[in-house]
């Protein structure tokens, strides 16, 4: 009788953009190189040279901040403008791109914190900074109200639903004339907007006060978005996102993750429409809190890249800049045919993002691997005998038979 013959499955390939399971081979080998054939940087999470990229990261921003200070008042003003465009995009990216909820009414939460900063400082004298917890607070309250129809419908009928709320909240405020003062707008004194004291700046000099201001609440509210992205909440939003039956049974409470994930982008972003009232000083219903806002929102998530760490900070740029660098190119009507042109062919080039496109080429060249993982070892398996991975489907095929 025959013996019978034991057959091998072929191990099974690490999907693209992963590192594969087994061990990590030494530079230089094929299972060290990226698609393109290139050899990539191995780094292991929490070494030396881990490190000494976080610390070069931080000299460049550091740089970077330093040398736009510097700049013309107005481009100073613009770099401002970004940054707390930028803030209001981590909202958004957080309900939108780590959900899967899609909100088309930020509008109303960034007005909302405006509004509360310019009515607190110019209706009660309050401290500019003082006002910040009020408007986060408020912001996150109607951010729950507005997540509460999530439970029920979702994608376009949830969308028409923050649709209503950003599009009624200019109204509210045209019919609170008392406390906003209506159409008409709210205009807070500048001496009211100074720069604290102990800062030594003058009233003249409230832009790089600003400038310095939205940089560090920029800093600060992605940092935090990273980390919460990453905790165990963060897990049931993108649970909830991909799947939210599956997510449901592996015991993610989809309901609380929805509404709490609208809290928190909301009071993100109401916390950049209050510093966009220290910024701008004058407020008006049909100014920066129309349905135009959220839509700017929105495309500045699409074209810096949905679920991207930096993607808020290159689409608040690309939504800031790119206005002005199509209508260098051309005037009038055409300028507009320019820059729709333009947000097209960005769209179709990189589908994933500017932010997702610089990912992808990154992690082609370096690949950061935890620190439980392997390191490099010298005797790794040749390219020609690769090892097959822990959960290897080697067996007797007769056996099972």
């Amino acid at each position: 009788m025959q013996e019978p013959t034991v057959v091998d499955d072929p191990p099974r390939a690490a999907p693209p953009g992963r590192m594969p399971s087994g061990p990590v081979a030494a530079p230089g080998s094929p299972r060290g190189r990226g698609r393109s054939g290139r050899e990539r940087l191995t780094v292991i999470e929490g070494s030396r040279r881990h490190w000494a990229l976080r610390a070069l990261a931080v000299v460049v921003v550091v740089a970077v901040l330093l040398q736009a200070s510097q700049a013309q008042a107005f481009r100073v003003g613009q770099f401002t403008n970004v940054f707390i465009i930028a803030i209001a995009i981590v909202g958004l990216n957080l309900v939108t791109g780590h959900t899967g909820l899609l909100s088309i009414g930020h509008s109303a939460f960034f007005g909302l914190g405006a509004y509360t900063t310019g009515v607190l400082v110019a209706r009660y004298d309050a401290a500019p900074m003082t006002t910040i917890p009020v408007a986060v607070v408020l912001s996150f309250a109607l951010g729950l109200l507005v997540g509460l129809p999530s439970l029920r419908i979702k994608g376009l009928y949830l969308a028409l639903v923050t649709l209503a709320v950003g599009v009624s909240f200019p109204e509210i405020i045209r019919r609170a004339e008392e406390l906003t003062g209506g159409a008409a707008g709210l205009v807070v004194r500048s001496a009211s907007l100074a720069p604290p004291a102990w800062t030594g700046l003058g009233r003249a000099q409230r832009g790089i006060w600003m400038f310095w201001v939205s940089a560090a609440v920029l800093l600060l509210v992605m940092w935090l978005s990273r980390n919460l992205v990453r905790s165990r909440f963060g897990l049931g939003m993108r649970a909830t996102r991909d799947h939210e039956i599956a997510a449901a049974a592996s015991g993610v409470r989809v309901a609380r993750t929805k509404i709490l994930a609208f809290g928190v982008s909301g009071a993100i972003t109401g916390l950049a429409g209050s510093l966009f009232t220290m910024y701008i000083g004058a407020l008006s219903p049909d100014g920066s809190f129309t349905l135009l806002k959220s839509i700017e929102l929105v495309t500045g998530l699409v074209l810096g890249g949905i679920a991207t760490q930096l993607g808020p900070l290159i689409g608040a740029a690309a939504v800031v800049f790119l206005p002005q660098l199509t209508g260098s190119l051309s005037t009038g009507p055409l300028s507009g045919v320019v820059f729709g042109v333009v947000l097209i062919t960005i769209v179709f080039v990189m589908p994933e993002g500017i932010a997702g496109r610089i990912g992808l080429w990154v992690r082609r060249r370096v690949a950061v691997v935890p620190a439980d993982r392997p390191r490099p070892a010298g005797d790794a398996p040749p390219a020609s005998t690769p090892a097959p991975p822990p959960h290897s489907n080697t067996h007797n095929r007769w056996e099972d038979q």
